[in-house]
């Protein structure tokens, strides 16, 4: 975080069914910066984002995580154990993070293609969690993507537990879950299907991209981040 933004007040708004932290002036109004403002998920974490203005709505329009509506009164029935996949918890913008599941939200980023590119991994177990920005030379945006799982999957030091990873990448997960013949990136296909047979339980889940998850927000934060922060030519 840069040394101008160390003492910006925030205070608690709605962006896209999302709790958020937005940026504030010294009397407590929207601090609006050419049509935006400042914005974060996470008042300890180190990146920022902004959003248009009118974009930001009160706290109480956010959406809770998993919330129904009221059921009529009956007799209650036992409830499932919760796992990777209960319903309850499906939703991949559900902030809620399950003892038993590892998640992890992966993006990756070309500027040109190919061009400089960067990759973003986000991983969450339990209070657990890791945040990945790395910029890896010259590439296309299949290979960022494709990279960005590689790592991610090298991050684990268990293979015990379920993992679910979250890639709004149509052609990693098609490449990786379905009998794709991969006419490019064919050693780095091959070395992430070989990585995943370690795992006893692990799935991909796609998500759209940049339509509010939070998650995914952050992972391609961090893969856009690694291209601005490469190292000078």
């Amino acid at each position: 975080m840069n040394d101008e933004n160390m003492n910006t007040q925030y205070k608690r708004m709605s962006f896209k069914g999302n709790k958020v932290w937005a940026a504030v002036d010294a009397s407590g109004d929207l601090a609006v910066e050419n049509g935006s403002v400042l914005i974060k998920y996470n008042l300890k974490q180190d990146y920022e984002y902004r959003v248009k203005e009118e974009n930001l709505e009160p706290e109480d329009a956010a959406i809770a995580a998993g919330k129904k509506a009221s059921p009529t009164r009956s007799k209650k029935k036992p409830t499932a154990p919760k796992t990777c996949d209960s319903p309850k918890t499906r939703g991949p913008q559900d902030s809620a993070l399950l003892d038993n599941c590892i998640r992890i939200y992966t993006d990756g980023a070309s500027s040109g293609n190919p061009g400089p590119a960067g990759i973003g991994v986000l991983l969450l177990y339990g209070e657990n969690r890791k945040e990945i920005s790395r910029f890896i030379g010259e590439a296309t945006n299949n290979i960022a993507e494709l990279t960005a799982i590689k790592v991610a999957l090298e991050e684990l030091k268990r293979n015990d537990l379920p993992v679910r990873i979250f890639s709004d990448s149509s052609y990693s997960i098609g490449l990786l879950t379905k009998s794709w013949k991969p006419k490019k990136n064919q050693e780095l296909v091959e070395d992430i299907r070989s990585s995943i047979k370690r795992f006893k339980d692990l799935s991909f889940i796609k998500v759209k991209g940049h339509s509010g998850i939070k998650e995914n927000e952050i992972a391609d934060y961090l893969a856009t981040s690694a291209i601005k922060k490469r190292p000078a030519q």
